[in-house]
C-alpha cells in the first residue's frame, strides 16, 4: 500500500521541533528550516513507511508479536485502538521496568492477574473478608492498568514501535540490550541512531500518529491475513490425506471380508 506525500502533508506529519532543540543525526530526514521549525522530507518518510510496513508485515506472517510502546497522552489512545484493533500488545501507561530484560517476573504479575480472575469465577473470591475483597479489587485493577494489553503475550516480542523514543528511553534501552528490532516515529529532537527502522515524522501531533500508525497497522493486518491464508491452504491441502487416512481402514476391513 503506497504512501501518498499528500496525504501526509495534510497529517502535518512534516512539522518537526524547534531548530535550536535538533539532533544533527536528523540532518539526511530534514528538507528545509522555516520560522525556526525544522521541516522533515516527506517523500523520505513515506519511503520509510514503506520499508518498515514490509518488515513488520513478514514479523506478523511468520506468527510473532510486536509490541507497540506510547505513553504520551496525543498517542495513547490512538496507539490502544490501532494495536487493539489487529491483537497486537501495547502499553500506554507508565513503562514497567523490566518489561522486557526481566519478562519472568512480568508474566508473573501477568499470572497473579489471572489467579485472581479464577477466584471470582470458582467462587473463592466471595468468601474472603469485605476488607480483603477491596485489597484484591484494587490490587487486580492495577495490574490491569499497567499489564492488561500484555497479558496474552506468553514470550518476548520479536519486535518493538515506538512513539517518540525520547519519552521511552528506558524501553528503547531494553530492548537494545536484547538485540530486539526496533521500529519507532522519531522526530528531529531525537537520535535516530537508537532505532532499526526510523519513520522520521512529527510525533507530537495526534493527526501525524494516527496516519503513521494507520498504515503500520495496515501492514500489520495484511501480514496475518496472508498467515491465515497459508493455514487455510495448508489445510486443504493436508485434507484428502486425512481423508485417505480414514478409509485406509476401512479398505482394509473390506478386503478382509472379501477373502
Amino acid at each position: 500500500m503506497a504512501v501518498e506525500v499528500k496525504d501526509l502533508l495534510e497529517a502535518g506529519v512534516h512539522f518537526g521541533h524547534l531548530t535550536r532543540k535538533w539532533d544533527p543525526n536528523m540532518a539526511p530526514y530534514v528538507y528545509m528550516e522555516r520560522n525556526g521549525i525544522h521541516i522533515i522530507n516527506l517523500y523520505k518518510t513515506a519511503a520509510k513507511m514503506d520499508e518498515a510496513g514490509a518488515a513488520l508485515a513478514k514479523i506478523a506472517a511468520s506468527g510473532r508479536k510486536i509490541l507497540f510502546v506510547a505513553t504520551k497522552k496525543q498517542a495513547k489512545d490512538i496507539v490502544a485502538e490501532k494495536a487493539g484493533n489487529i491483537n497486537m500488545p501495547y502499553i500506554t501507561e507508565r513503562w514497567p521496568g523490566g518489561m522486557l530484560t526481566n519478562f519472568v517476573t512480568i508474566r508473573k504479575a501477568v499470572k497473579k492477574m489471572a489467579t485472581i480472575d479464577r477466584m471470582k469465577k470458582d467462587g473463592t473470591f466471595n468468601s474472603l473478608s469485605k476488607k480483603e475483597r477491596l485489597q484484591v479489587d484494587r490490587q487486580r485493577a492495577k495490574l490491569e492498568k499497567n499489564l492488561g494489553s500484555i497479558s496474552d503475550m506468553t514470550r518476548l516480542p520479536a519486535a518493538l514501535f515506538v512513539v517518540d523514543i525520547k519519552r521511552e528511553h528506558i524501553a528503547i534501552a531494553e530492548a537494545q540490550k536484547l538485540n530486539i528490532p526496533i521500529f519507532a516515529m522519531v522526530d528531529t529532537n531525537s537520535d535516530p541512531r537508537q532505532v532499526d527502522y526510523v519513520i522520521p515524522a512529527n510525533d507530537d501531533a495526534s493527526k501525524s500518529i494516527n496516519k503513521i500508525l494507520t498504515h503500520v497497522t495496515d501492514a500489520i493486518a495484511g501480514g496475518l491475513a496472508e498467515r491465515k491464508a497459508e493455514k487455510e491452504t495448508s489445510k486443504q491441502a493436508d485434507a484428502p490425506k486425512a481423508d485417505a487416512k480414514k478409509e485406509a481402514p476401512k479398505k482394509k476391513a473390506a478386503q478382509e471380508e472379501e477373502e
